[in-house]
């Protein structure tokens, strides 16, 4: 679907420039710029959601789907980590007493999940959007939510969430968190960034 808004919203720039430098005089050019400006927005739009597409889709291909209710979240800051972002909690996979904190780290896509996450004055039928909720992946490393469907079926608007520990970046040391080698290389093989062994000692995030 990604590709194929892409491969449109680039024909509908050339259309229209088209249109406008063929069969129009230069007067309607600023009847025309917003639209050549929106068409551009919307690629660079699809340009930044392929790489976190490809790996929902590793996440999708190494866990499945829980349909959860009650999940903790909020807008405030978690006192486990120290950005302040907004965050759910999901019990340790190995460990199921314990909640390990995911932040949305903000992205594009971000705003629809933040209108939804609840305030005081956020209303009722917006929250409910996102209870129950659709998860697949490992808290501690990474992992795939997505609001239910229509009538409850099937989820929709994928996220991507991830600890920092887990992107690879540079100057961040991937953890363990006490995981199993089975965990590590399964999180591994979803695109995580974890140690080579479990033996490093445990931190937070």
């Amino acid at each position: 679907m990604i590709a194929a808004r892409l491969v449109g919203w680039i024909a509908s720039w050339i259309g229209t420039l088209g249109v406008l430098v063929s069969f129009l005089s230069p007067g309607y050019t600023f009847v025309f710029i917003p639209l050549l400006g929106y068409a551009a927005y919307r690629v660079v739009l699809q340009l930044a959601y392929i790489r976190p597409s490809l790996q929902i889709r590793r996440v999708l291909e190494q866990y499945p789907w829980q349909f959860l209710t009650g999940v903790p979240r909020g807008r405030n800051k978690h006192p486990q980590v120290e950005q302040d972002e907004m965050w759910f909690e999901f019990p340790n996979p190995e460990r199921p007493e314990e909640r390990v904190p995911l932040l949305f780290l903000m992205n594009m896509r971000t705003f629809w999940w933040m209108r939804r996450f609840g305030t005081t004055s956020t209303k009722p039928e917006l929250k409910a959007q996102i209870e129950p909720l659709w998860f697949a992946g490992d808290p501690r490393f990474i992992a795939v939510v997505a609001a239910a469907g229509r009538r409850g079926k099937g989820p929709r608007r994928l996220h991507l969430l991830f600890q920092r520990t887990a992107t690879g970046r540079r100057g961040i040391e991937p953890i363990d968190w006490d995981a199993s080698p089975a965990a590590l290389e399964r999180a591994r093989r979803a695109g995580a960034h974890v140690p080579e062994a479990a033996v490093s000692p445990r931190t937070r995030p």
